[in-house]
């Protein structure tokens, strides 16, 4: 089916300003008149226009009768940019075809029911599962005022993370290491353990962006250090110390994040941060990166810490979950049930 194609067109377009949006989400559009496609766009950044406005550019005067494919319901309110549903109207489309619908309860469906009281034809629901995941931090943010928590973690078989004195690098290879890079990007915040940062001291960057990137919070959990004493190791005063050591200050340190505009929250560990972000039950993903060696030692580092569970029915279950080869490595990621 064409529209399945032009959708995925429209994502592949959005994925572009991976990391880049945030809050917003990233939206792709696609214009196409007589089965050809006559403009392309994206939101490139937060603040700046959005996809649609984008792709009518990219057309120029032949959108008239066309349809647009949209990977996010246009908007049809003011913000810090004009409403998109009045520039597609004002462009002549025919038909506005679309991945997912607002996840925002004030707005859903909104976009939809103006264009379709101006004539225009709609449809949703193309690529939907896509177009859902591509932008899964931003819908939990905006339906819940709290951020997207992947927990990713660097194990070998075995299921550790480093020996009993605590040496660490490096579990996975080259290509699993890249991978961790394209999640600091997507995130807004980065979280370790203090020990982490004294003993391994980690740049906690995304290392291959340009100098306008913007870099994400270091999130230092801590019940020993302060702001002041993070200086040591961020001199640049990047870091911030924080204490979510019960399930009620997790929840807490999660909404402040989120009126920060904090969307996403990527944790890196170490095994007993693991343990107290799972049991407060904030994490919405994990994502294993599994190393085909096996370390051995019974005071070796577990991936993830914590007290003793009584039985296998304490066992976190995932869904969703799925495979991947990085290199040597395996990857393996889901959703927690």
């Amino acid at each position: 089916m064409n529209a399945k194609k032009y959708m995925r067109e429209a994502l592949r377009l959005a994925e572009k300003a991976w990391g880049r949006t945030s809050p917003n989400p990233m939206v792709g559009a696609v214009i196409v008149k007589n089965d050809k496609v006559i403009g392309r766009g994206y939101h490139q950044r937060a603040g700046e226009a959005h996809a649609e406005i984008n792709a009518l550019k990219d057309a120029g005067e032949k959108t008239r009768g066309a349809d647009i494919y949209v990977t996010l319901e246009p908007c049809s309110t003011f913000g810090k940019t004009p409403p998109c549903t009045q520039a597609i109207i004002d462009a002549g489309i025919k038909r506005v075809f679309v991945g997912s619908v607002d996840p925002n309860p004030a707005h859903a469906g909104k976009g939809l029911q103006v264009l379709e009281a101006a004539g225009i034809e709609t449809v949703s629901g193309i690529e939907k599962e896509a177009c859902d995941k591509l932008n899964e931090a931003f819908f939990k943010w905006i339906t819940s005022k709290k951020p997207f928590v992947i927990l990713k973690m660097a194990m070998t078989l075995d299921g550790k993370i480093a020996t009993a004195d605590g040496e660490s690098k490096w579990i996975t290879g080259p290509a699993a290491r890249q991978r961790v890079q394209r999640l600091r990007k997507w995130c807004d915040a980065i979280m370790v353990g203090g020990e982490t940062v004294r003993r391994d001291r980690p740049g906690l960057i995304v290392r291959d962006a340009g100098p306008d990137w913007r870099q994400p919070l270091k999130l230092i959990a801590t019940l020993t250090m302060k702001d002041k004493d993070l200086l040591e190791y961020f001199p640049d005063g990047s870091a911030r110390a924080v204490s979510p050591y019960s399930p009620r200050e997790w929840h807490k340190l999660m909404h402040g994040l989120g009126r920060e505009n904090i969307t996403a929250v990527l944790i890196e560990g170490g095994g007993e941060l693991a343990a107290a972000a799972l049991n407060a039950g904030i994490v919405d993903k994990v994502e294993f990166h599994v190393a085909p060696k096996i370390l051995g030692g019974k005071d070796s580092r577990s991936v993830i810490g914590g007290e003793n569970p009584l039985s296998l029915d304490q066992a976190k279950y995932l869904r969703d979950y799925k495979l991947e080869i990085a290199g040597d490595d395996i990857i393996i990621s889901g959703y927690i049930v």
